[in-house]
C-alpha cells in the first residue's frame, strides 16, 4: 500500500502510536485539509509529530477535553478533516457528550485516535483504564469503531478513515505491540475480519493486543493437543463482519472471543449478537476483563491475571473442547 515509507525494521522500534503519528504526518501531506487535535496530550499520544510537521494546523487546546471535540465540529463543519487523538478514557468518557452530539449526531468526518486503551496503561491506576469503551462507542450511531492488533495495522486503519465519510473511532494501546503483521499488503478493508489461521475445531474472535496472543494459543494448542483453532482478527468492532461469524458458527460451532476490554457490551457483545441470530446451537464463552473496575499493575501482569493472555486462552479452548454441547454434529435438526 503506497504512503507506508517506514519498514518492518523500524516499526519493531516503534510504539503502536509512534506508527499512528508517522502515517498521520504522511497522510498530512497528500490532503491539506487534515488539521490535528490534541488536549494537552501531543507527546504522550504522539500526534505531536503531526503538530511540529505541520504547526499552522495543529491545535493543543489544552486540558479540555469537551472543548476539544467541541471544536473538532466545528473544523469538520467548516470543510476540514480533523484528525483527534487523546487517552480512549478521556475520549469515550469525558468528552461522551461533545463526541454524542456534536460529532456522531450530526455525522461529521471526524477521526478520533484514542490512545492508552483497555489495560494497557495499568501502572496508571484504574481510572486511567479504559475497558468500557468499545461497549460506548458502538453504540453511537453513525461511528465507526476500529480496534487494530499492531502499528502496521493502525497506520493502515488511519489511512481508511480518511477514505471513509463520517466519524470513526480507532483504539490502540499506550506501548509496544507484538508485531502481528510483516508488511501491509495483507487485504486490510473496514468491515472485513481478517482470518489469521484457519480452523475447523473451533474458533477465537479477537481484536487489539489480543490478536498476537490468540494466534500464538492456537499454534500452541495444534502443537500439544493437535487442535486446528481459527483465529479472526476482528480488527472493525462496527461495522462488524456478520460473514465472517456466521461462518465460524457453522463450521465450527465453537465461539470463544477475547478483548482487553470489559465482557458486558464489546467484542464479545458484538458477536454473540450476530451469532444468535444464525439460529444455530453453538457454544460460546467470552473473555475479557470481569464486571468490575480492574486491578493496578502491568499491561502483561493484567493480561494474564485475567486469563485473556495466550495461556488463559488455551486454557478456555481446552475447557471448552471438554464440553459435548449436542450429542450428534448434524445441522439438519437445527431451528
Amino acid at each position: 500500500m503506497s504512503g507506508l515509507t517506514f519498514t518492518m525494521l523500524d516499526t519493531a522500534k516503534m510504539s503502536t502510536a509512534e506508527i499512528y503519528g508517522q502515517a498521520l504526518c504522511e497522510l498530512g501531506d497528500e490532503h491539506p485539509e487534515i488539521v490535528g487535535l490534541s488536549a494537552d496530550l501531543a507527546k504522550s499520544t504522539k500526534i505531536g509529530a503531526f503538530g511540529e510537521k505541520f504547526p499552522d494546523r495543529f491545535f493543543n487546546v489544552g486540558i479540555a477535553e469537551q472543548n476539544m471535540f467541541g471544536m473538532a465540529a466545528g473544523l469538520a463543519k467548516a470543510g476540514l478533516v480533523p484528525y483527534v487523538s487523546t487517552f480512549a478514557i478521556f475520549t469515550a468518557m469525558r468528552g461522551l457528550d461533545q463526541v454524542h452530539t456534536d460529532i456522531c449526531y450530526q455525522n461529521l468526518d471526524v477521526k478520533m485516535i484514542a490512545t492508552h486503551a483497555g489495560l494497557s496503561f495499568g501502572q496508571a491506576g484504574t481510572t486511567h483504564h479504559c475497558t468500557e469503551d468499545i461497549a460506548i462507542m458502538r453504540s453511537m450511531a453513525n461511528l465507526t469503531v476500529v480496534v487494530p492488533a499492531d502499528g502496521v495495522e493502525t497506520a493502515l486503519a488511519v489511512r481508511a478513515a480518511y477514505e471513509r465519510k463520517g466519524p470513526v473511532y480507532i483504539r490502540i494501546n499506550r506501548g509496544f505491540d507484538q508485531v502481528v503483521y510483516d508488511g501491509p499488503d495483507y487485504g486490510f478493508e473496514l468491515g472485513k475480519a481478517v482470518t489469521m489461521r484457519e480452523g475447523t475445531d473451533l474458533t477465537i474472535v479477537a481484536c487489539g493486543s489480543t490478536v498476537w496472543r490468540a494466534v500464538e494459543a492456537a499454534a500452541m494448542l495444534e502443537k500439544s493437543d493437535g487442535l486446528k483453532v481459527r483465529v479472526l482478527n476482528m480488527h472493525t468492532i462496527k461495522p462488524i463482519d456478520a460473514e465472517a461469524i456466521e461462518r465460524a458458527v457453522k463450521e465450527t460451532r465453537r465461539i470463544i472471543t477475547v478483548e482487553d476490554h470489559s465482557v458486558v457490551g464489546g467484542l464479545g457483545g458484538a458477536v454473540a449478537e450476530v451469532a444468535a441470530g444464525t439460529g444455530k446451537s453453538f457454544s460460546f464463552k467470552r473473555l475479557g476483563v470481569p464486571d468490575c473496575f480492574s486491578i493496578i499493575g502491568l499491561h502483561e501482569d493484567l493480561l494474564a491475571h485475567y486469563g485473556i493472555d495466550e495461556n488463559g486462552i488455551a486454557a478456555a479452548v481446552r475447557e471448552m473442547m471438554g464440553k459435548d454441547f449436542e450429542a450428534d454434529d448434524d445441522w439438519e435438526d437445527e431451528v
